[in-house]
């Protein structure tokens, strides 16, 4: 697999509803940015309770989405450029279904590792104006990825991105985002084989074994 950088994007906490902040609304970032072991330079999350850290250093969205979205949407202003999703990265070809967890992507000089898929909350209808989006998220499975950083490095808009290594097991973005996210029936044994992923986020891990045991 080889893909681009089509979007970077850097964000500070800012006032979103009532008190709370949110840094959902990133700009796009000028030249090579460098990222580090818990996000790139300059950006900030405002619930670091929820947001940031070693398993979501790097959140990307699939650029292949933004047509399902700009028809779902049409004229609305957010959804016009990339970063709409208040996703770092916006790069095409990473498809859910298409993507593991604990594959390995270079990015210019970095090199990351899936984590997990991004649990979608009510910020998302806030931001867009709508109360329908994380819903349909949920639905579709459109959800974009974290990434942990393995590397450091330079990353820039226009960069390669080529899949280094592929993980050895058939748990996909998608498959653990319906497992663990998408109302359905729970199988007890697939939830607790995927408890014990080591590259899986640990969050998502103690989900899995909770939802395991009901």
């Amino acid at each position: 697999m080889r893909t681009t950088v089509a979007g970077l994007f850097i964000g500070k906490p800012k006032p979103f509803r009532g008190d709370s902040a949110s840094a959902i609304a990133r700009d796009p970032a000028e030249g090579a940015v460098h990222l580090g072991w818990n996000g790139f330079d300059g950006d900030q999350v405002a619930d670091p309770v929820h947001h940031g850290g070693w398993d979501k250093a790097v959140h990307l969205y699939n650029a292949d989405h933004y047509p399902f979205w700009r028809k779902k949407l049409p004229q609305h202003d957010r959804i016009e450029r990339f970063g709409a999703f208040g996703e770092n990265i916006t790069a095409p070809g990473f498809d859910e279904d298409a993507v593991r967890i604990g594959d390995r992507f270079r990015m210019g000089e970095a090199l990351l590792e899936v984590s997990h898929g991004r649990q979608p909350c009510w910020k998302l209808d806030h931001h867009f104006g709508r109360p329908d989006i994380m819903a349909t998220i949920i639905k579709t499975g459109r959800c974009g990825l974290y990434l942990r950083v393995i590397e450091k490095g330079l990353v820039a808009k226009g960069d390669e991105i080529l899949r280094e290594e592929t993980a050895h097991h058939d748990w996909t973005v998608a498959r653990v985002f319906a497992a663990l996210i998408q109302p359905g029936k729970r199988d007890s044994a697939a939830l607790k084989d995927l408890s014990q992923l080591p590259t899986l986020a640990e969050d998502w891990r103690q989900r899995a074994q909770g939802l395991a045991e009901l």
